[in-house]
């Protein structure tokens, strides 16, 4: 009897073993179903391949290759809103206490594990890692479609562009991941919105009006280039005038799509007597060609121009570093962790980008005390649809509208602006909520007709007529062909570069954000010390009136604002 109790008991434990085994196993199974039916939050399927208005085409070749970026979420929304609340109300013991990159990862970045464990992800699914870091959450990946298809459970398809004469690929449904670490966003997934820069030739805008193109500029210009052109040295003497700053100790950055040329920006100075002495460095992001030659279908003309304008405006940067990627996530990962940290960053491409994707860059420049200036568009009044203003309608980032802009003569000071009739603004068509600084009583009137409950835009302007010098593609250099807000935001980036250096020999931090500091100014009588209030033209349908509008915002700089941001 005891011999059987023995076994009774044996046996009894063992059926507990298996049935414990049992109960694990289906624990197991059910965690791995879950992780793999796990949904990437961000919407990945675009509204016409959703609703069949895009036609299908075919399938993506299963051996094409594709980079993609693995994006990490924010480990602490919340209590990264409410850090950015402190650091920019003037009231708080935290105000302009701004992070470090480290100190940001280490509160708010992803844990090491969980950026360990999307790497291992990649690899264990036959995706090639070729980039990224913890510190700019993202983890960048490349594999062929098949892969792709596999790991993200998704079928890569073709379609006929509904808005281009081109075919696009995207996924036909929204990636899932068998993986327990939640990922934000698969960027690469879709060429649907390819990144456009935004400066427009003379010509291509009076034919858009029917005008002749000397129509489109009406009156001669007053700058110091070839035929009266503006050079980026009369931007500095129009809106700063002085010579004590230069951008001395800064560091400026420019987001660009495409590499460039440097002897395109070599070109420019040598055509007007002049030398650049910033140290220039173009910096791949995602191993993306750094060089840009014409005969090979590349063009530099934006990424050469927004050069000139900022180092006209600051010509002692310490250093000006162009980013150049395919994705912008991987653009933006960059600008918010490589070192020296740029605090002023110019901005002129345009499109449809995912605000829950970038926002959380946006926030991360802000919280380290970086701006980033985005050019507001050259299409006139944003139109859903028509004109996506992304990322110039983002909350978390300084938009810069179009002027119209003379002098009282070569290298003189300001004379004049009125709003630039191509300039985009208006109230945000991707119905972002409206920040906190323009609920500031004074903001929106019923003159300016902005939105109470939507972003308006743009915040500031700077000139953006067909007034400027260029030179690109290694070809002949032009002058007054080329206009944009393109001009407009590395010009502003630079500006504030130099408030930066006085603040910095006041012994004061960086400036970080701008737009809480000058909506609170402007809606009380500083505001006529800072900025030129322009009062006359209009943008698109948009009015310039008196205070802020949505044709140029609050207007452009006085030297007067750089004494205000940095007392």
């Amino acid at each position: 009897m005891k011999h059987q109790s023995i076994e009774y008991a044996a046996s009894r434990a063992i059926g507990a073993s298996r049935a414990l085994l049992l109960v694990i196993t289906t624990m197991l199974s059910a965690a791995t179903v879950q992780a793999q039916t796990q949904p990437v939050p961000i919407h990945h399927v675009w509204d016409v391949v959703q609703s069949g208005s895009a036609r299908a085409l075919g399938r993506v070749p299963a051996e094409q290759m594709m980079d993609l970026d693995l994006v990490l979420p924010l480990r602490d929304p919340a209590g990264l809103d409410s850090l950015l609340s402190n650091l920019y109300d003037p009231k708080n013991p935290s105000y302009r206490q701004f992070l470090t990159v480290a100190e940001f990862t280490a509160r708010f970045g992803p844990t090491q594990a969980d950026y360990d464990a999307v790497v291992e992800f990649a690899r264990a699914h036959g995706l090639k890692v070729t980039g990224g870091s913890r510190d700019g959450m993202e983890v960048q990946v490349r594999g062929s479609a098949a892969v792709v298809e596999a790991t993200f459970h998704v079928s890569m398809r073709t379609y006929q562009h509904p808005l281009e004469n081109r075919a696009f690929y995207a996924p036909d449904r929204d990636p899932t991941i068998g993986l327990p670490v939640r990922l934000v966003h698969v960027s690469g997934l879709d060429n649907y919105s390819i990144p456009h820069p935004l400066y427009v030739d003379k010509g291509d805008s009076a034919a858009a009006r029917g005008l002749d193109p000397q129509a489109a500029l009406p009156n001669p210009p007053t700058g110091s280039g070839p035929s009266g052109s503006f050079l980026g040295s009369d931007m500095r003497a129009a809106y700063y005038g002085g010579a004590a700053l230069t951008g001395t100790g800064q560091h400026l950055g420019l987001l660009e799509f495409y590499g460039t040329n440097l002897a395109d920006l070599r070109a420019y100075f040598r055509s007007i007597g002049a030398v650049n002495t910033v140290p220039i460095t173009v910096l791949s992001t995602d191993g993306s060609k750094t060089t840009c030659f014409q005969s090979l279908g590349c063009d530099d003309t934006e990424q050469t121009l927004d050069m000139t304008q900022a180092l006209g405006m600051a010509p002692g940067l310490a250093s000006l570093v162009v980013y150049v990627g395919r994705t912008d996530t991987a653009l933006l990962s960059a600008m918010t962790t490589h070192r020296p940290l740029a605090t002023s960053i110019g901005c002129s491409w345009e499109w449809w980008g995912s605000p829950d994707a970038l926002n959380p860059y946006f926030k991360r420049m802000a919280a380290q005390g970086q701006n980033f200036f985005a050019a507001s568009g050259d299409a006139g009044t944003w139109q859903p649809w028509v004109q996506d203003p992304w990322p110039a309608d983002s909350a978390y980032v300084v938009s810069v509208g179009g002027t119209d802009l003379r002098t009282a003569g070569a290298g003189g000071p300001w004379a004049s602006e009125t709003a630039w009739i191509d300039g985009g603004g208006g109230v945000s068509p991707g119905g972002i909520p409206i920040p906190a600084w323009q609920k500031l009583k004074g903001v929106v009137t019923t003159a300016n007709g902005a939105s109470r409950t939507l972003r308006n835009g743009p915040d500031v302007a700077a000139n953006a007529d067909f007034t400027f010098y260029t030179c690109a593609n290694q070809a002949a250099c032009r002058a007054n062909a080329i206009g944009g807000t393109s001009f407009a935001a590395p010009m502003w980036a630079a500006f504030i570069a130099l408030v930066n250096q006085q603040r910095a020999e006041r012994g004061m931090p960086t400036l970080g954000f701008l737009n809480p500091k000058i909506y609170a100014n402007n809606v009380t009588p500083r505001y006529a010390a800072g900025f030129h209030d322009i009062q006359q033209g209009i943008a698109g349908s948009s009015v310039a009136v008196k205070g802020f509008d949505l044709a140029t915002g609050w207007g452009s700089p006085k030297p007067g604002l750089i004494n205000q941001l940095a007392p």
